[in-house]
């Protein structure tokens, strides 16, 4: 039978159980990471934690006082050794926990998931995929934006509504209508064969993949631009495609009914696909070996 890895040891996922008083079931307080491991090793497992710490004192979800990197670290591993998995999406959660009484310390909430990778179409990477423009507006004023809350609703709902049309992704934009985000990914353009992105004060997600561009960028001397961008940025972009660590470089071929560039994708998403892909494979191979907890 599957295993979790919930608060403090591995448990059958049939039999693991979250008080109904915790605080991430009743007000969505709480943090996750979507990680992927392959070769056994997860893929940039220190920017995911960094990302989880720094958000959990910025929102004060109080990780610290009862989990830190070495022992969520050691759990991950201890859930992928007990599930068998090499190739694996994990999904990490940590929540504030139960509700306290007034004389009590709030423990908070961890939960570890992984099943097998299963990764996006090929057919996507051929052909690219139709994202839509999302109905719904990004506050700058919100709280929880630029996080991985567990807060996700409006993404969920948004991203089903993309579904609906037959689109893979909806993109976001703020209330003053610069461009965001995806649903679940960071979005990239490319203009004149310079890369272009959102900030992340617009606020986006600090994404581990779009990190990860941007160091293969910095590395392989593609001009990267950080900036506001609008929607006839989208609409005159020769190239766009989104990022997360699932599926790493997919590109759009169009925006609702409107052609990126030829239609498909493009030179500079094919590149940065197997640079990324290299990227992945040195980092885990490198990583696999060297120690029993990477």
């Amino acid at each position: 039978m599957e295993k979790v890895f919930l608060n403090d040891k591995l448990v059958d996922s049939a039999k693991a159980c979250v008080s109904v008083t915790d605080s991430g079931f009743l007000y969505g307080a709480g943090l996750f990471e979507t990680m992927r491991a392959d070769n056994g090793v997860v893929f940039s497992l220190k920017d995911h934690l960094d990302r989880l710490f720094f958000s959990a004192r910025s929102l004060s979800i109080p990780i610290e006082l009862t989990y830190d990197r070495k022992y969520i670290t050691d759990a991950i591993y201890k859930l992928l050794k007990a599930n068998k998995l090499i190739d694996a999406r994990l999904r990490l959660t940590v929540t504030s926990g139960p509700m306290a009484q007034e004389d009590e310390q709030q423990k908070p909430t961890l939960l570890i998931t992984a099943a097998k990778l299963t990764p996006y179409p090929d057919e996507y990477y051929k052909t690219g995929v139709m994202v839509v423009l999302s109905p719904f507006r990004q506050n700058v004023a919100e709280p929880t934006y630029g996080h991985k809350t567990t807060s996700y609703f409006s993404r969920m709902l948004a991203l089903k509504w993309a579904h609906q049309k037959r689109a893979a992704e909806a993109l976001w934009f703020t209330v003053d209508n610069r461009l965001a985000e995806g649903c679940i990914s960071n979005v990239f353009l490319v203009k004149d064969s310079i890369l272009y992105t959102p900030f992340i004060k617009t606020p986006v997600l600090a994404g581990v993949a779009r990190k990860t561009v941007c160091q293969i960028a910095f590395r392989d001397s593609v001009e990267l631009v950080e900036k506001d961008l609008y929607i006839d940025d989208v609409l005159g972009a020769d190239e766009i495609f989104l990022t997360n660590v699932i599926m790493q470089i997919l590109p759009i071929s169009r925006v609702e009914k409107h052609d990126v560039g030829a239609g498909k994708p493009g030179p500079m998403a094919k590149k940065l696909q197997q640079k990324f892909k290299e990227f992945v494979q040195t980092e885990c191979r490198e990583s696999n070996g060297s120690t029993s907890s990477p």
